[in-house]
């Protein structure tokens, strides 16, 4: 994982599918639970949706809060 990737999830949104234009941070659990287990998609989608099924599924989706008021073209610290 890279620390822009926590930034991704909570600006990109869904591009295909039931819940398409819903930020990749805002999914359903169940959606997700749904990927793991049918199969991620391939690219950057995929790893992104597999990052927020991880996130969501140990409980850390707080983590995500401070990054959704950050202004646009601040970065995630490394």
């Amino acid at each position: 994982m890279k620390p822009e990737d926590l930034q991704r999830l909570v600006t990109l949104q869904m591009p295909f599918g039931k819940h398409k234009g819903t930020l990749i941070a805002d999914l359903p659990g169940n959606y997700l639970t749904w990927f793991a287990r049918e199969g991620f998609p391939s690219g950057e989608i995929g790893r992104l949706l597999e990052l927020m099924h991880e996130i969501d599924h140990n409980g850390l989706s707080d983590l995500l809060k401070p990054l959704r008021n950050r202004p646009a073209g601040q970065g995630v610290s490394q």
